[in-house]
């Protein structure tokens, strides 16, 4: 049976916020944080959560914390990386990724990913939904690695790639579509105003 791991994305420098770690801002009953971890739980039996800086100041969310091993905020695949490392030292075969900041992801997006990886035979697979302009918006950081890719990944990033498409095109991704429901269910929080909506979205649909 194929082992699996959740690892949540909170590396990144949050500048259109300000600066600082946006997940521990207030949402609802907990934080954006928290409520990320609460709609991924269900979905696998562990979790691991990539930031940078201190860890301690995650310390109340209970989760092992690992930080990026590529210097220089090198964007989401360092968290993956640095996601993947800690899954092969504890036997894991497979990772999903998902961003710190978008609360609202669907509640089957591990197993839809994990079928659609297996399904169309590639080692990685990543949420993609419809687009009015473009035909399909893709949803990089929420994703399935094969943990076996994390030399390849190491030595891209070494390299200097930076962005998430140009790997994953190249080793074969499933791309996953999830529908859009009565709102964005990727819809993520960059800004002060996008709290805001998220606040509305928890009250009006009971997130």
């Amino acid at each position: 049976m194929t082992e699996l791991a959740g690892v949540i994305l909170a590396g990144g420098q949050s500048r259109r916020m300000g600066g600082g770690d946006k997940g521990l801002l207030p949402l609802g009953d907990t934080t954006l944080l928290g409520q990320v971890i609460r709609r991924l739980r269900p979905q696998v039996p562990q979790m691991v959560l990539n930031a940078n800086g201190d860890p301690a100041r995650f310390a109340d969310y209970g989760l092992p914390v690992v930080a990026d091993s590529i210097e220089g905020f090198a964007g989401p695949l360092a968290g993956v990386l640095a996601g993947m490392d800690w899954a092969a030292q504890k036997g894991i075969d497979k990772i999903i990724t998902v961003a710190a900041d978008t609360p609202f992801f669907p509640d089957d997006l591990v197993p839809r990913l994990v079928d659609g990886a297996a399904a169309q035979n590639t080692p990685l697979a990543m949420a993609v939904t419809p687009d009015p302009e473009r035909g399909q918006a893709r949803h990089p950081t929420f994703g399935l690695w094969d943990v076996a890719l994390r030399d390849d990944l190491r030595a891209a990033l070494n390299d200097g790639l930076r962005k998430v498409i140009l790997w994953t095109g190249a080793k074969g991704c499933a791309q996953v579509k999830f529908p859009l429901i009565s709102f964005d269910p990727f819809f993520n929080v960059n800004t002060p105003e996008d709290i805001t909506t998220a606040t509305q979205l928890l009250e009006e649909y009971g997130l």
